[in-house]
């Protein structure tokens, strides 16, 4: 999460100690991705079950039960996961339209530390009050600003392509995490 925090505030000075750690993608899952999906998805639990959230449907704030909570939060995890290993796939495939040769290590690394600023602003779903659709805009908005830097230097574009696979890799995430 500290990590998250230092892409957001000092993504050029991260980004390079990210890349020349070069982890591998179980190190990458097992230390970084899953601990911050899970400790957003605990808080987002916490919160469906004492806080509750608004319901349209039915006009007043719901407080989910335990079981249920439980369930939306695995889902939201699942779907998380997909979305990083699914958008890392895709942009892999992306970037070799841009005559680069990528490894999926590369893109996923990219895909999950890019994407960081998006899982800590699913903290803000925990409070009742705040639409998912708030903390969706400002976490991709803020994970966009970060791939502006993470991009170019985890991914080794040329650098005519660079803008282009950036831009590629922003919309696609863009429209992979806004529809799940």
């Amino acid at each position: 999460m500290i990590k998250a925090l230092l892409l957001i505030f000092d993504p050029t000075t991260t980004w390079e100690g990210i890349f020349r750690a070069r982890r591998s993608l179980v190190f990458v899952l097992a230390a970084y991705l899953l601990p911050m999906i899970l400790l957003a998805s605990a808080a987002e639990g916490y919160g469906l079950v004492h806080w509750g959230k608004w319901q349209p449907e039915i006009g007043r704030i719901k407080n989910f039960p335990i079981r249920e909570a439980v369930i939306v939060e695995v889902i939201q995890i699942l779907l998380a996961l997909v979305v990083v290993f699914v958008g890392a796939h895709l942009i892999k495939s992306i970037g070799e339209t841009f005559h680069g040769r990528h490894t999926y290590t590369q893109t996923f690394t990219t895909v999950a530390y890019g994407l960081s600023p998006f899982f800590l602003l699913r903290l803000l779903d925990a409070f009742s009050g705040v639409s998912p659709w708030l903390s969706w805009s400002i976490g991709i908005i803020l994970s966009i600003a970060v791939l502006y830097h993470g991009v170019p230097r985890m991914m080794e574009p040329d650098p005519p392509h660079a803008f282009g696979l950036f831009f590629m890799t922003s919309l696609l995430l863009a429209l992979i995490t806004g529809l799940v």
